[in-house]
């Protein structure tokens, strides 16, 4: 396989070993990812808690972070996304996660926090990935203007600014979270 950086289209050698470097396999080819930066990395972690400890609460399925996902077998796409949520009617409640490199579910909803290192066209191709695998929604959160854009399809969007109340319906039903305490993360809030 060959690998296609993020910024352009030149083919390197893959990594010695996949767990050497974060990365996506798209149409066969590896896709080296930059790291999340630390304020990326904590309203990932924050939110996948909040994610987490609902889902729980509501017995409805299990969050994970950076996590690789089998989105297509056929045309060798796996995808990565910051936060991810699967359903327990996706993967049952109790069943054990694989121990393998990609888990071979298709998440309901696919979490992708944008940092400096992204690219738009990457973006909209991930997008894009995910709704023709079946994910149901797509939360694309920016930091820079502390908006969370949800999509309900590639072309169907909805903006959240910091005042508003992100819901989790129809994937979480009954999940809210203000926008602002999101962004507010890494103050503990």
């Amino acid at each position: 396989m060959s690998v296609v950086t993020p910024a352009s289209t030149i083919l390197v050698t893959p990594p010695a070993s996949p767990e050497e470097k974060l990365y996506e396999v798209v149409n066969g080819h590896y896709v080296e990812m930059p790291p999340m930066g630390a304020y990326e990395t904590t309203l990932a972690t924050f939110l996948c808690f909040l994610l987490e400890q609902f889902a729980h609460a509501q017995k409805l399925g299990r969050c994970a972070v950076e996590t690789l996902f089998l989105l297509d077998a056929t045309a060798n796409t796996r995808r990565r996304p910051d936060v991810a949520f699967v359903s327990y009617e996706r993967w049952a409640r109790g069943r054990a996660v694989p121990r393998q490199e990609a888990w071979e579910v298709v998440p309901n909803l696919a979490v992708e926090i944008v940092s400096p290192t992204n690219t738009s066209g990457a973006d909209v191709l991930k997008l894009q990935d995910y709704f023709r695998a079946g994910v149901q929604r797509v939360w694309v959160i920016y930091p820079e203007v502390e908006h969370v854009y949800v999509y309900t399809s590639p072309i169907d969007v909805r903006i959240f600014p910091r005042g508003d109340m992100l819901e989790g319906d129809p994937v979480l039903p009954g999940f809210r979270l203000p926008v602002g305490r999101l962004f507010a993360a890494d103050a503990d809030a």
